[in-house]
């Protein structure tokens, strides 16, 4: 891997594996989100006993990931798919860490083929390429009434009906082919804030939607939760509040011993429900060193949790 360029920065990589300080020295680390491999790279080398599966739905990244862990022989495994789909059986293994990173590749924004671009003469979004929705169809297929719930609960954009008609009206004359229309037909409704895209909350709106980000974050939780891995570690990187916030209240509910009601004169239920606690009790960001060096970092928040072993 010396002469392969490395086509994506780890966030919080410091940040991460002082999370994982608290885990069991050996069992099986799974990184639902292999990407690149930056942060499983790191994880092996810091904790030579364990064994790590990597997740990705991106063919290219599991490619390249493959290539870059190869020195670690037996210890690192890839498996494509969706981690929801792929976690829960393999939550049956002795798992001492599980690790999540919610953000889009720096590779899968820059690559103007990929369609997550403003830039891109094509839309397309999707983080797994064999999956059959794609920005296109949201774009030019979904009817207002969608587009308009998708711009305000994963864009929180105060213009929300007024992009939604944008896009339709433009759609009538002709489809949107590209991320550089789209931004256009975007841009001229939503206020622009400094440097930012004015486009790129509801650019973010549609990647969520074609990829079911939001869904798949609850359903990792789910699984969690049903089946907690013992004395083991999680730690999940979010990259806005909609993420944040399903993490965060997820983690407070895990860690609450007593469920009675709030009105309950005295607890009835046997304040034994926690099944963890969090490790730190604010999010973790990065540093502003980091910042300077990734400025995509400056969003990133780590949340990591402890289960108990028992």
């Amino acid at each position: 891997m010396t002469s392969e360029k490395i086509p994506h920065i780890p966030v919080l990589l410091n940040e991460v594996l002082h999370c994982f300080e608290a885990m069991p020295r050996e069992g099986v680390f799974i990184d639902c989100t292999l990407g690149y491999g930056g942060h499983s790279e790191a994880i092996l080398k810091k904790f030579p006993d364990i064994r790590l599966i990597g997740i990705d739905q991106d063919p290219e990244a599991i490619a390249f990931a493959t290539r870059r862990l190869a020195p670690f022989g037996a210890r690192f495994e890839a498996r494509r798919g969706r981690f929801s789909q792929l976690l829960p059986e393999l939550l049956d293994l002795p798992v001492c860490g599980v690790l999540a990173d919610f953000g889009v590749s720096s590779l899968q924004l820059d690559e103007k083929r990929r369609g997550f671009s403003f830039l891109s003469e094509n839309l397309d979004m999707r983080m797994n390429p064999d999956a059959t929705l794609s920005a296109y169809e949201v774009v030019n297929n979904w009817p207002q009434e969608a587009l308009e719930r998708i711009f305000r609960e994963y864009a929180e954009e105060r213009a929300w009906r007024k992009a939604a008609r944008a896009v339709v009206q433009a759609r009538e004359k002709k489809p949107i082919e590209s991320g550089i229309e789209l931004s256009e037909v975007l841009g001229r409704v939503s206020p622009k804030r400094g440097k930012t895209n004015p486009a790129t909350a509801l650019f973010q709106a549609i990647r969520i939607a074609v990829n079911d980000e939001l869904g798949e974050i609850e359903r990792l939780l789910d699984a969690l939760e049903k089946k907690p891995p013992r004395g083991a570690v999680v730690g999940l990187i979010t990259f806005h509040s909609l993420e944040d916030r399903l993490v965060k209240q997820r983690f407070r509910k895990w860690s609450t011993s007593c469920i009675c009601p709030p009105e309950a004169f005295r607890c009835t239920c046997g304040n034994n429900h926690a099944i963890g606690e969090p490790l730190s009790r604010k999010p973790i960001s990065a540093s502003a060193e980091e910042i300077e060096k990734n400025p995509r970092s400056r969003s990133a928040k780590l949340r990591c949790f402890r289960f108990f072993n028992e």
